[in-house]
This record gives structure tokens, C-alpha cells and sequence, in this order.
């Protein structure tokens, strides 16, 4: 197939454009939020190729794929006709939570394609067909080695979003252990930072540290915390939204006492032989549930029906 779909979150697009179809990656001038094409910071095959969007007319594309309501009438421009499609969801509902329509709720054409479970529960998805696609990663491969008793948090423009990505409480577990942030916009924050490194990179240097840190109330289910877990490091994070689902006991902690995910945190910077037996597990666990091979195939068998 010729897929058409956006750049929007790269960590998920790198693993959907490892299939065996072609996907087009809109293109504009300056690169901005509606045609950014390729990522730089990650290594995507040759199949996903970049199409400026004035010649996306010239593609026989078979299904589009959106991650933002104003991408269906771009599509339907861009393209000059109406092509199948289906819409991922990636976050979980703001607002008013319990009473949150999602924006296709009232579409019957167009699934409505849920990263998590709890995503799926959550939005009011009204007359619209939905299926839940967990997410998939490639394997980076058992990096982990643990050798800095520090804690590593990825988090992407932490001041902006404090509350939601639990940034406030990032002093907290500092008292305990050293914290060291990755991610976009983190210069500043009073820790280690690392800004926006190349995902190779990243995972390379997050593997050092000891163990990894997901403070966030309330996301779908970051991909980096998969991805630690892949790495090998165990894991401490708040027991909200699909996290409760995604880490096993034996991976880590989760709760929602912030003094007991502290105490955490300094168990394993004090323990490398305990933290490196829950790293294995939530290795283990991540690639049995998360494995990049089963992500493919369920959008294979959507796609198809689509």
C-alpha cells in the first residue's frame, strides 16, 4: 500500500513506517507542523520518503492515516479526492475527562484507532467505530548497564507541561536520588539535562543511569517509558493511566505515593544487583507486550479491512 501520514509524533512513526508498505511524509516550506517529512534524530528506511505536498496529487495513495482533525481536510486538498483512512488518537482526554467527546465521535467512516486501553475507556467516542493498537517498538537492544546510581526521566518541554508530565515533583525525588532529564526544551531545569539528543544516543546514555523515573499524571502511555523498560531499567513511576497496565510488579514500582516511589528510587541507585534483575523483567515484559512485530501486524489487519 501508499500510505499518506503526517510527522507528528516521531518515536510512534518510527515504529508504524517499518512495515512493508511505501509512506509519504508530507512536506512544506520551513518544515513546519503540517509538512515537517522526514525526522532527523531518527534512523527511518528508505520506504518512508518525503512528498511535497503540492505533488501529493501525483500519488496513488491508498489510505491516509490522521493524527489531527484539520488533516482531513488537508488530505482531501492535497490529494484532490476522497481516500480511505483511519485516525490514531495518541492522547488521553483533556478537560472535562468523564464527559470528553472526541472529534470524529460523531463520524461513522473514519475509525478511531487507541494507542491504550485506558484511552479507549476514557474518551467519549460516540458513534464512531474503535479499535485499541498498542503500541510497538523496535528493539534497541539490552543496553542497560546502570552504572550511574542516578535516575533518568525523558520528558519533552517539562516546564510547560509540569503538571501533566509531573515535573512538579521532580524536586522531591531529587532529595533522594540525582535526577538526569532527556528530552526537548529541558536546558534550564535544575538537574542533568540533555537536550533533544538522537534517539541512538539517548538510549545509549539513559542506559547508564541506574534506574528510570516516570513522574506523569496524565498521558496515554509514553513511549519512552517502553523504551526504557526494552533498554533493561527498571522502573519507578506514578500508578496512573495505562502505566498501572504496561509495568509488572517485578519490573518496578508504581504508586501513587510519591514518599514511596521516592524510597524506590534510592532502593535501586543503592542495589545495582536488584535493579538489574527488575531491568531483566521489565525487558521481558516489554518486548513480550510490546513487540514490534505484533504492532505491525495488528495495522496490517486494519489497514487491509480499511
Amino acid at each position: 500500500m501508499k500510505i499518506l501520514i503526517w510527522h507528528v509524533h516521531g518515536s510512534w512513526t518510527s515504529a508504524f513506517i517499518r512495515g512493508s508498505h511505501e509512506y509519504l511524509l508530507p512536506l512544506v516550506p520551513g518544515r513546519g507542523p503540517d509538512g515537517r517529512g522526514r525526522a532527523a534524530t531518527y534512523d527511518w528506511p528508505d520506504s518512508a520518503r518525503e512528498v511535497p505536498w503540492e505533488r501529493l496529487r501525483d500519488e496513488p495513495v491508498d489510505v491516509v492515516v490522521y493524527q489531527r482533525p484539520h488533516e482531513i481536510d488537508l488530505a482531501r486538498e492535497w490529494l484532490g479526492r476522497d481516500v480511505p483512512g483511519v485516525y490514531v488518537e495518541h492522547n488521553t482526554p483533556a478537560g472535562d475527562v468523564p464527559r470528553t467527546r472526541h472529534p470524529l465521535a460523531d463520524r461513522t467512516d473514519i475509525p478511531i484507532v487507541h494507542v491504550t486501553y485506558f484511552n479507549e475507556l476514557y474518551w467519549d467516542n460516540g458513534r464512531a467505530p474503535t479499535r485499541v493498537i498498542e503500541h510497538g517498538i523496535p528493539d534497541p537492544g539490552h543496553l542497560y548497564t546502570g552504572e550511574l546510581p542516578r535516575a533518568g526521566v525523558v520528558v519533552n518541554e517539562p516546564v510547560r507541561r509540569t503538571r501533566v508530565a509531573g515535573t512538579d515533583l521532580l524536586p522531591r525525588f531529587a532529595e533522594r536520588v540525582p535526577l538526569d532529564v532527556f528530552g526537548m526544551k529541558v536546558n534550564g531545569l535544575p538537574y542533568g539535562t540533555y537536550e533533544d539528543l538522537p534517539q541512538h544516543v539517548m538510549h545509549a546514555e539513559l542506559a547508564r543511569r541506574r534506574v528510570y523515573l516516570h513522574p506523569y499524571r496524565w498521558t496515554s502511555l509514553g513511549l519512552a517509558l517502553i523504551e526504557a523498560m526494552t533498554l533493561g531499567m527498571p522502573v519507578v513511576a506514578l500508578a496512573a493511566t495505562e502505566a498501572i497496565e504496561a509495568v509488572p510488579p517485578e519490573a518496578g514500582v508504581l504508586s501513587t505515593k510519591v514518599h514511596v516511589l521516592a524510597d524506590a528510587l534510592h532502593a535501586y541507585a543503592e542495589d545495582p544487583e536488584v535493579a538489574s534483575q527488575a531491568g531483566k523483567a521489565a525487558r521481558a515484559a516489554a518486548l513480550s507486550r510490546y513487540g514490534l512485530g505484533r504492532f505491525l501486524s495488528d495495522w496490517d489487519a486494519l489497514l487491509s479491512e480499511v
